[in-house]
Parts: C-alpha cells; structure tokens; sequence
C-alpha cells in the first residue's frame, strides 16, 4: 500500500505494512471509501505521521478514531481543518490550556498542525472512519497498526511525553516504557467527563516542564 507518510516513519513501520493483517486492512478501507462516505479524506489518513517525523515527536497525544461529522476529521487527533466549528471535546482541551497559561485562544481554530510541526504526533488509534458511525472501522486492523506506532517510540526514543485522556486512551499506553518516559493520564476531554478530572490536570504545564528539565524544547501550546 502506497502512502503518503513521512519516510522516517515509512521505515520504521515497514514491517506492518507487509503484513497480512495490513493488506487485509488496507482492501478493508479501499472498498469503504468506493462504497461509503468516509472520514478523513484519503490524502489525510496518515497525516500525524507525515507532519511529525519520528525523530521530531516529542509529545503524543491519543485519541480513539477520527470525528464522524462533515468537515471534521483532518487525520490529527482532536484536530478539525481550519474554519470548521469547535469540536466539543476541542473546545475543553483549549480551555484547559487557557486555564494553564492564564491566556486566550478565542481566536485560535481547530487546526493542529501548528502543534504537529512542533513534535506532537496527534494519533488515533483508528485511522478511518464511516460518517455518523463512531468505532465503525475498529477492530479491523488500525489498532495493531498504531500499537506498533507506540512501540517504536517507547523502544527508540527516551523522554517522550504520552498524554492519555480516558480509559481507552490508558489501555493503549499500558506498554509504554514509563522508566524513560513520562506517561500523563486523565479524563478524556469529552463534555461527560472533562469535568470528572480532565479540567486542572495540568497536562500542557507538565509536558513542557518534562521536556525542559531533560534538555527538549518545550511546545507553544497557545502558538
């Protein structure tokens, strides 16, 4: 399967790509975007890869599968193009950072690649989607996929920081080194659950504050 992916990545991840599992996958979502509507557009499944080289990631930050609704998914977790509306969970995870930082992003949009850039891989866990069904590409492959994803920096890379909102988040995590990285966990920025301890986790303070001591640029979060 021929990808638009950074090739740092593309190397690393070679080995999945030649899987069986992967080719299934692979004819799984050709003949869903031939038959269905589905999120995000082809050009974008692998965007988190291709906006964050391996040796950039400094932060990853996961999220289930990409958002349902029109416009939305972009192929960053959390992330919408620029323009389109807010996301509800997008919404908390800015407050959250103005909250941090004393400051406002009012005027910011939903587009992410400002951060990816930065070093921070937005990766979901599920790289595709059918509109209006949540979860409908799951267990087809796309978790093993990213699993992998996860592997390599946990095994390659020291003093990464892993943001983890919510227990599917946390079940993805579990085999992260946490003796060379730092591994945050919280309530999933969702509206049913920010307030049960997503609000005043101080994650975005304490990933830069992470980096910082171990000699890493730290990330504008509010740039």
């Amino acid at each position: 399967m021929e990808v638009a992916i950074d090739p740092s990545w593309k190397q690393r991840l070679a080995c999945e790509f030649k899987q069986p599992y992967f080719q299934e996958l692979a004819a799984f979502v050709k003949k869903e975007y031939q038959n269905a509507v589905v999120y995000p557009p082809p050009k974008h499944i692998f965007k988190a890869f291709d906006l964050c080289p391996f040796e950039n990631v400094r932060v990853v930050i996961l999220g289930q599968d990409p958002y349902i609704g029109p416009k939305q998914a972009n192929g960053l977790s959390f992330a919408v193009e620029y323009g389109v509306p807010l996301p509800p969970s997008l919404q908390n995870i800015y407050k959250e950072i103005e909250a941090e930082y004393g400051a406002t992003m009012h005027n910011h949009s939903g587009d992410l690649s400002r951060w990816a850039k930065q070093g921070v891989l937005l990766l979901n866990a599920t790289l595709t989607v059918r509109a209006r069904l949540s979860n409908s590409h799951a267990g087809k492959g796309w978790e093993r996929f990213t699993d992998a994803a996860i592997a390599a920096l946990s095994r390659e890379r020291e003093h990464l920081v892993f943001m983890l909102w919510g227990n599917y988040a946390r079940k993805k995590g579990a085999h992260i080194d946490r003796t060379k990285h730092l591994v945050l966990e919280s309530a999933h920025p969702s509206p049913l659950s920010a307030s049960a301890g997503f609000f005043g986790n101080g994650h975005f303070k304490k990933a830069n504050e992470y980096l910082s001591a171990h000699g890493i640029p730290s990330i504008d979060w509010l740039g």
